[in-house]
């Protein structure tokens, strides 16, 4: 089920990146563990290396389906606010501890930004582009409507009164003489 690691081939599409713990997936002796990770979080996937310097990631999954969320009940110690999650229906959930609430609170609304963005990539079926196509019909009327009434009022306005004040309205370009110099 884990995706296998190689390295990062969209690095130009870098979203954010910084140093996360993550929770191991198997448990030891004294309870779950936490590694420091430097993580990575590109258009289509998050990837996460054992440092900073790491060529080769320790693991990468695409972010698409998956949904961020804070998750206080990941610890118990005090860095507890700091924790988010990440899950997808079907597939291993991710656990990670910021260094503070503000930074985890940033990276959920990063990858929340994110799958907003990436889900309105997707094309909708003939049924809504049926129904799309009809509220714009819809829309139009209204503001051809809208435009024709606008369009009978200015037609009433009294223009007498609007000289300009000053020079002429249109530029002269070099090499041209005024007609009225």
């Amino acid at each position: 089920l884990e995706e296998i690691p190689r390295p990062i081939q969209d690095s130009g599409n870098i979203l954010k990146q910084g140093y996360l713990e993550k929770r191991s997936r198997e448990p030891s002796f004294f309870g779950s563990e936490w590694h420091k990770r430097w993580c990575v979080l590109t258009q289509w996937n998050f990837l996460y290396y054992a440092n900073e310097k790491s060529k080769q990631p320790k693991g990468s999954f695409p972010i698409e389906r998956y949904q961020a969320h804070l998750d206080p009940q990941l610890r118990k110690d005090s860095r507890k606010k700091c924790c988010f999650q990440l899950l997808c229906p079907g597939k291993r959930s991710y656990e990670f501890t910021a260094a503070s609430p503000a930074e985890a609170q940033d990276w959920v609304e990063q990858i929340q930004f994110l799958l907003k963005d990436l889900s309105s990539l997707t094309i909708p079926c003939e049924d809504e582009e049926e129904e799309e196509e009809e509220e714009e019909e819809e829309l139009s009327k209204d503001r051809e409507s809208s435009d024709s009434m606008n369009n009978s009022q200015n037609s009433t306005l009294n223009l007498e009164g609007l000289q300009l004040e000053g020079d002429d309205i249109y530029e002269v370009l070099p090499g041209e003489i005024p007609d009225s110099q």
